[in-house]
């Protein structure tokens, strides 16, 4: 069974077109914490809400009472939790909204998460935001792109070396020692190829202004 399952964090809620797409698309809206309250506002429902509950309104507590799931240990953040309870629900596919935006240590930290994310699911996991799209990959790679499409590559380790084929810049004497090593390449084609000299968690963003 298809089964789409949308995350959605308390960081800046979604405007763009993609975005709110999936989340009008999800077979299940899985909020962490006080994402609920934007959901809410926006006109649509919750499915699940988790967390530690340390934002929710007593309104929205009360409101979605048999829809809570109050995890209290403070380990894992509200995303990682919420990742996990989508873990036991079957996904086909799993998409990150509001997980950028409001606190930069936070967008940092969520991003960085998704590499975690993708390793553990046995399914596509995504992060959308208003401005493009994060994904990972862990060996060399054939992707799609739109020409012309900005693709920057971030990668946490300084021995590896991947070379590329389909976009603008060479990649192949890059050292990913800091983020912005690799960062706004342009494709040059609908398809490009990442080659990684060794299996290695490594994400990509796609950009798609508004």
């Amino acid at each position: 069974m298809e089964r789409h399952i949308v995350i959605l964090a308390a960081g800046d809620f979604p405007q763009a077109e993609a975005p709110l797409a999936a989340l009008h698309a999800a077979d299940l809206r899985i909020c962490c914490d006080s994402a609920a309250e934007g959901l809410t506002a926006y006109g649509l429902d919750p499915d699940r809400i988790v967390g530690d509950l340390d934002s929710l309104s007593p309104a929205c507590r009360e409101r979605w009472h048999d829809r809570i799931l109050r995890i209290a240990e403070q380990d894992d953040n509200d995303l990682t939790k919420a990742f996990r309870l989508a873990l036991t629900l079957e996904p086909s596919r799993i998409t990150i909204l509001g997980a950028t935006g409001r606190r930069e240590d936070h967008t940092l930290g969520n991003v960085s998460l998704l590499l975690d994310y993708a390793r553990e699911a046995a399914c596509p996991v995504e992060m959308l935001t208003d401005y493009g799209r994060f994904t990972a990959i862990f060996d060399t790679a054939t992707l799609p792109a739109r020409p012309g499409q900005q693709i920057s590559i971030f990668a946490f380790d300084n021995t590896l070396k991947i070379e590329s084929a389909g976009l603008k810049y060479p990649t192949g004497s890059v050292r990913f020692d800091t983020l912005w090593k690799a960062t706004l390449n342009e494709a040059l084609s609908d398809a490009f190829t990442l080659t990684l000299s060794h299996p290695c968690g490594v994400l990509l963003f796609f950009a798609d202004h508004r």
